[in-house]
């Protein structure tokens, strides 16, 4: 339980520097985004600038504090509903799914740097040095991701009952071994990424039977992004 609490306080704070940039004047701070945003991602509706309105004392760090508050707050509800024992499995088994999915994505993510990391060279760069230090930034990618994740899921998830927990959590595995499945190859010189999902049947293939993903285009691995601004800038 504390993990999760720490994990959905940096998540929080993450989200709402979007909007509100640390150490910023009122005049800078995007209250509507933000608004938006918790809603979206974390079915929190929070009327903040209701907040500010009545309260001209409030500051950053007292709203960041009200924000995470009622994050609390409503987590606490669902616990009240299907019992502490009964979240905190849920808890661990959304935690574990989420890791495991990301750490294989990770593994990818390493797998492509190691055959590009010898570029680095015609840079006037060591690649030895540069692989370490990708590498780190990829764990940290990793770390966020799996945060991001977990914080997500467990606040949106809407539950009345240990049955309906355990459906969830049968639904988040499903998920995630969908998405172990899928493999990536390295891009074309096109800047394309060939994409093949294990859970299909395989047959005799050519290169133009399978599924090419453009530059522009959403990432395979589901994160939202472009996929030049995801697994392709990797690449």
């Amino acid at each position: 339980a504390d993990t999760i609490r720490a994990m959905r306080d940096d998540v929080l704070n993450d989200a709402i520097n979007q909007h509100i940039a640390p150490g910023s004047m009122d005049e800078q701070w995007d209250v509507p985004g933000l608004e938006k945003s918790l809603g979206a991602q974390f079915t929190l509706d929070l009327p903040l600038q209701q907040w500010l309105d009545e309260d001209k004392a409030l500051h950053e760090e007292g709203l960041r504090k009200k924000i995470c508050e009622a994050a609390d707050a409503l987590y606490q509800e669902k616990e009240a509903l299907v019992g502490p024992e009964g979240l905190r499995q849920f808890e661990r088994s959304i935690m574990l799914q989420s890791l495991d999915s990301h750490w294989r994505e990770h593994l990818s993510a390493l797998d492509h740097l190691r055959q590009g990391i010898h570029l680095r060279g015609y840079a006037q760069k060591q690649p030895k040095q540069e692989y370490k230090r990708e590498a780190f930034e990829l764990f940290g990618q990793l770390l966020d991701a799996v945060k991001n994740d977990v914080t997500k899921v467990l606040m949106t998830v809407k539950v009345q009952s240990n049955e309906q927990l355990g459906e969830a959590a049968e639904a988040m595995e499903s998920r995630a071994e969908s998405i172990a499945n899928v493999t990536y190859t390295a891009p074309t010189e096109t800047g394309e990424v060939e994409v093949r999902s294990d859970a299909a049947p395989r047959g005799p293939q050519t290169a133009a039977d399978l599924p090419r993903v453009g530059r522009n285009d959403p990432c395979p691995c589901g994160s939202g992004n472009k996929y030049k601004l995801c697994h392709g800038k990797l690449a």
